[in-house]
Formats: C-alpha cells, sequence, structure tokens
C-alpha cells in the first residue's frame, strides 16, 4: 500500500524527490510502529492513529515534525480510501498536536523505585539491564545517546560523561553512584561475558556481543513494565523525563536540568515545570487540612 501511494505521488501528483522521500519516510517509521504493535495497515482506525501521534509526543519529537507526521497520514490514507482500499478513512479527524495539549509521561519515585530492582543481577542480561536502566534515570540521555555510549565516553574515577546529542553537541553529564557502581558491575562482569571474547568499542551490547539497539533496548524495558503494570506509560524517553521531573521537584535549577538534557532552548526544557506544579497541586490538595475539605466537595 504504501508503495503504491508513492508511485502516485511520483507518476500523478509530480512531487520533487525531496517531498516524496519525507512522505516514504514518514509512512516506513509508521511501518514500525504498527509492526511492533501488530497491526496491519487494513485495521488501522481513528484510535490506533492517536496512540501513534502520542506515542511521537511522548518520544521527544518536535511539534513540527509530529505535525508533518499528521499532515502524511492524512494523505496517505485519505488515497487509500479513495482508490478503494479501505472501507473508511480513519485519519479523516485526526487531530494535530495542538490538539493534544499532552505533559510528558514520568514515573512516580515508588514506580521508578520498582523498576530499578527488576533486572536480575545475577546474569549478564541483567546485569546491562540494571545499568542501562540506572544510567538513564541517572542522566536523562536520550536512547540514542545511551546506545551509541562508547567505553572511552566514560570517566568512572570522577564519575561522568561525554555524550554527542543533537547537531552532534558534545556534553559532559555526571551520574550517580548508584549508577556507577552498577556500571562497574556489568563492565568488570556481564558485559566481558557478552562479548564472549569478541572486541567492541561500544558500552552496552546485545546477547550476540553487538552494540544494542534501540527496538531491542525498548523491548527490554516494555517486558519490566508489564511486569509491575507500567507498560502502557514506559518507554526510554519516559526516564527522561522522569529524570528531569524529579530533578525540578527536588529543587534543581531550571538551567542546570537544560544543560543536562542538552536543550538548546530553555522553552523546551520549562515543559517540566508545568508537570512540578501539577505535582505541587496534588501535594497541596492532598495534605493541606481546608484543600481536603474543597477537594472532597465538603
Amino acid at each position: 500500500m504504501i508503495e503504491r501511494f508513492i508511485n502516485y505521488l511520483i507518476s500523478e501528483k509530480g512531487l520533487s524527490k525531496n517531498t516524496v522521500e519525507s512522505y516514504l519516510f514518514d509512512l516506513n517509521h509508521f511501518k514500525e510502529f504498527l509492526d511492533f504493535e501488530k497491526i496491519k495497515i487494513i485495521n488501522v482506525t481513528e484510535e490506533v492513529l492517536t496512540g501513534y501521534i502520542a506515542y511521537l509526543y511522548n518520544a521527544g519529537y518536535s511539534p513540527r515534525t509530529i505535525m508533518r507526521h499528521v499532515s502524511t497520514l492524512r494523505n496517505f490514507f485519505k488515497f487509500l480510501y479513495n482508490v478503494g482500499e479501505l472501507p473508511a478513512n480513519p485519519a479523516e479527524i485526526l487531530e494535530t498536536p495542538k490538539a493534544f495539549k499532552m505533559l510528558p509521561k514520568y514515573l512516580t519515585n515508588e514506580e521508578i523505585e520498582k523498576l530499578l530492582n527488576l533486572p536480575d543481577t545475577s546474569t549478564p542480561t541483567g546485569q546491562r539491564d540494571k545499568a542501562m536502566i540506572e544510567l538513564l534515570y541517572a542522566t536523562g540521555l536520550r536512547v540514542s545517546e545511551l546506545i551509541d555510549l562508547k567505553m572511552n565516553n566514560l570517566n568512572l574515577e570522577e564519575r561522568f560523561l561525554i555524550t554527542f546529542g543533537k547537531g552532534s553537541k558534545e556534553r559532559l553529564v555526571p551520574f550517580s553512584k548508584k549508577a556507577y557502581e552498577f556500571l562497574i558491575n556489568y563492565i568488570n562482569d556481564g558485559r566481558l561475558k557478552l562479548l564472549k571474547g569478541k572486541k567492541s568499542y561500544f558500552l552496552f551490547l546485545n546477547s550476540r556481543g553487538n552494540k544494542i539497539s534501540r527496538q531491542g533496548f525498548w523491548k527490554i524495558l516494555k517486558a519490566y513494565g508489564r511486569k509491575i503494570g507500567i507498560e502502557h506509560k514506559l518507554s526510554p524517553h519516559t526516564l527522561r523525563h522522569t529524570f528531569a521531573t524529579h530533578l525540578l521537584e527536588h529543587g534543581a535549577d531550571l538551567r542546570a536540568v537544560q544543560m543536562m538534557l542538552g536543550h538548546s532552548d530553555i522553552s523546551t526544557t520549562q515543559i517540566y515545570t508545568h508537570i512540578s506544579n501539577e505535582r505541587l497541586k496534588q501535594i497541596y490538595f492532598n495534605f493541606h487540612p481546608r484543600a481536603k475539605k474543597e477537594n472532597n466537595g465538603d
């Protein structure tokens, strides 16, 4: 279906090569999402599309990029409906990102503790999972930054790492003593066992001794999420949101959080202040005597 649509854009619409490649990129990304969720294009509903847009939001895509994806999906499904491939157009009333007004999902202190306690550190893969999750929560790295880490990006003695974010911008990010302890355990034991005599510059490896993939780590995290009932809101980016939210809730400076996240514009970081304000409201209504009565309708 995607190929038929692309041919239509080239032969009948006469779109430029760059525009067609942009459509193809967006649709291949959407197809990866459907494959992971085991959904066929013919079975896509409005709810599936809404879930996909929410997924893009929670994965940290910019509003402009998401709007482009929305436009691609609208045109794609309109075409499939018009040529009789689908009985209805699920994207006909697909909302733009502005209508979502979603705040990033993040984990509570209780949820993050449960998650961190799940990996079995008696196994090489468990040691790796523990180190990866601890490091994500300790640093707020993007998942691409995490899986691209090389051994020489770590300064274990001083407990900081060097990463290259968007635009290949280098930044230094400190990490906690806990993350350090589980990193050392993984490097000295689990990583060597995963290598099985091979050599690799990459820090985090799969069971074949190769660099772990973004999709591979996402599946690992989802599996842990299922065990404690938070699969619906758990992704690598959730841990990045959790890192930022918990720092601000405990009084961290917004500029410092901006630097650690690698945001070029502080307005991007400011979304976490909205989350913290929501948390403050919850605390207020739960613990202030008069507010508790008000919240209970008394």
